[in-house]
């Protein structure tokens, strides 16, 4: 984790001195968080890993069409645990909370898959709204729009629509046009040998069903409510952070609207000049938008990416070392869960997450 810290601030580093003249003082950066308020930031830990709780609600209204009475703690340790993996692991992590999931519930890893994306579209929906609210904000806040930024407020809306009316798209066809989906599907992949085209057949199915809660519209409805109720939980973890801090002591909730819109827009689309990855977007809004000294908006980047991002990973190893995984085993977990990641892209028996 402290390496992590260095290569963000040695990034930020590199930034700086592209950017500007003047030399980076890292005394000013490592004091700045000896100035920071650690009870909001206590308080944003807090909620930080309550929007993991709020994820692990709105997975169990996904799983109710196949599990009527789905265990919202077990989903809750297994989010946990699985963006315990991400952090340590990366991106391949990704695999080991569905696979837990669909391990404990006992359903079809597909299904949970296919819950997965769901869960990836209500999200950038979220993304997408907060950063619309933050384009059309930008002009009544305090913010003084720079240059690296008017590329961002030129070609963002365009970027909103399209992927906002996409993911509608593929809402709207989960919900009205599965089953046409999956017979489609079904029989496009009719040139398969008999053995492998019942297996897909099957896996097919199972990824739909992960999708049927998208079809109930009292589902609907409470998916729209959790997703409503876990970016909540994020602007108030955001806003604690931002009280934590005397630079941005003074934010209004509409500021911290505004710097979550632009970071997470940020590290959904690349924003030339300056890459993706959260510190930096984070650091970038902070000093071009807001005028905070880059020292300071560095430690505060650093912050905000522990907390909102790292915060969980002894939560999630505490609820690993409880379930008897190890450091061994969560590796072996990841290889597990992309080994049947990739027969269920190719179709193959043993897809199936075993004990």
């Amino acid at each position: 984790m402290l390496a992590l810290v260095v290569v963000a601030a040695f990034g930020v580093w590199i930034l700086h001195e592209r950017w500007h003249h003047t030399p980076f003082e890292w005394r000013t950066f490592a004091a700045s968080f000896l100035r920071l308020d650690w009870r909001w930031i206590a308080l944003a830990l807090v909620l930080s890993v309550a929007t993991c709780y709020g994820r692990a609600l709105r997975w169990a209204v996904m799983l109710r069409p196949l599990r009527p009475h789905p265990s919202v703690w077990a989903i809750f340790k297994a989010t946990a645990i699985g963006f315990t993996a991400v952090v340590l692991l990366g991106r391949p992590g990704e695999f080991v909370r569905p696979y837990l999931i669909a391990l404990k519930e006992k359903v079809p890893l597909s299904s949970q898959l296919a819950a997965w994306v769901l869960e990836r579209l209500c999200d950038l929906l979220a993304i997408l709204l907060v950063f619309g609210f933050a384009v059309s904000q930008i002009q009544a806040s305090r913010a003084s729009l720079g240059h690296t930024f008017r590329w961002v407020l030129t070609t963002g809306g365009y970027v909103v629509g399209i992927l906002a009316a996409l993911c509608l798209l593929l809402l709207v066809m989960m919900a009205r046009f599965s089953g046409v989906m999956r017979s489609r599907l079904v029989a496009a992949l009719g040139f398969l040998p008999k053995r492998h085209h019942e297996r897909v057949a099957l896996t097919v199915g199972a990824f739909m069903d992960g999708t049927a809660a998208t079809q109930n519209q009292g589902s609907a409805i409470r998916l729209c409510l959790y997703t409503m109720l876990e970016w909540g939980l994020i602007v108030l973890c955001f806003l604690c952070l931002f009280k934590s801090c005397p630079e941005t002591r003074t934010f209004a909730l509409q500021d911290v609207v505004i710097f979550i819109g632009f970071v997470a827009f940020g590290s959904v689309v690349q924003i030339p000049g300056v890459g993706g990855g959260m510190q930096l977007v984070a650091v970038v809004v902070l000093n071009e938008l807001y005028g905070i000294s880059i020292e300071v908006a560095t430690s505060l980047a650093i912050v905000v990416w522990i907390v909102s991002f790292v915060a969980i990973v002894p939560v999630g190893l505490g609820f690993a070392f409880h379930e008897g995984i190890n450091w061994r085993k969560l590796r072996d977990l990841e290889y597990r869960a992309e080994r049947a990641q990739a027969s269920l892209e190719a179709g193959l028996p043993g897809e199936e997450p075993t004990p």
